[in-house]
Parts: structure tokens; sequence; C-alpha cells
């Protein structure tokens, strides 16, 4: 696996690193000792599936504060999406940041996202499929969110929003 860090701190862009032969390939996507040599948590709680009809279905910007901060991996298993992310920890040279990269079936790249960083994503084709693992499982008390739309923070997404919850669109632009 090739680890890139990004320019938030603590975030990671996780390349595979193919092997192939005749068959096709094998590559690792995880390992515990990888993650322990860059420091990253190693431990997921809960694996969560989200599939999305339409090409720019929004999801996001959402995070659980403490005790119930979570780290995600993040990997689309069909389709495309933007995978975004926010810096919101009020203690991080990088607090107010975002970035966006895209993930896809194809390139087979993983996102890690740390704790206290809100995360979203866009669809970018049909019937997109995103996997993600969390180091904390779900709690609605914990959960927290940023406007997708939030003109503090300036996010471009890069297509118009066909789909978005009403959840998703009733967040305040408020980090917590």
């Amino acid at each position: 696996m090739i680890f890139e860090e990004l320019p938030i701190s603590g975030a990671f862009l996780i390349k595979p690193e193919k092997k192939e032969d005749d068959r096709g390939f094998f590559a690792r996507v995880f390992c515990s000792e990888e993650f322990s040599k860059h420091n990253l948590r190693s431990q997921f709680l809960q694996c969560n599936i989200s599939y999305n009809k339409k090409k720019g279905t929004l999801r996001g910007m959402h995070y659980q504060i403490a005790p119930h901060a979570e780290v995600k991996i993040v990997r689309c298993t069909a389709g495309a999406i933007c995978d975004m992310i926010l810096d919101v920890r009020a203690e991080s040279k990088t607090v107010g940041k975002w970035l966006s990269v895209e993930l896809s079936a194809e390139n087979r790249y993983l996102l890690y996202v740390p704790e206290g960083v809100a995360h979203g994503l866009q669809t970018l084709q049909d019937d997109t499929e995103v996997f993600y693992q969390t180091t904390a499982p779900y709690h609605p008390e914990a959960e927290r969110g940023i406007r997708w739309d939030d003109p503090a923070f300036a996010i471009r997404w890069p297509l118009p929003i066909s789909s978005i919850s009403l959840k998703d669109r009733s967040l305040r632009s408020k980090i917590s």
C-alpha cells in the first residue's frame, strides 16, 4: 500500500499496490501493521455501505464529536465519487481547510479521514456504492454536520446537486 499524506493534517490517500499476473491482480487495502507504521488508527468497529441511484447525489458533511469521534476509511466499490473532507478541529493547523479526492471502483483508492474532520461525498456516476469503516459505532447524540454550501468554507462540488436528504439540507453552518 502506498500512503500519500494529504494537505489536511492526519488525512491520507491510500493506494493499493497491485501484484499482477495473467489472472488479474492482487492488492492489499488494509494491514494493521502498515497503518501503525504511519501512526494511523487500525481498529474499526463498524462497516457501512451507501448506495446512490443518481449522479450528483450529495451526502454530508458529517462527523461525530467526543467521546464518539471516529476515524473513517472510505472506498468506492461501484461507480465514482468526489470524496470531500473539511477540517473542523479547532486545535488543528489546517482548521477550515477542505479538499477532495476522486475515489472510484476503477482506481480502488481509499481515503483515511481522521477524527474531527467532516466528511461528505458527491456521486459522479449513477448506481454508485461506497463502503466505509469507522472506529466508533454511530451515536446520534454525537453526530454533527456542516452545510455543504456554507459560504465560510466555499466548498466547490463538481456537479449540480441532483439529490440531497432533508437532514443534510437542514444542517446549520456552524462548527460544534
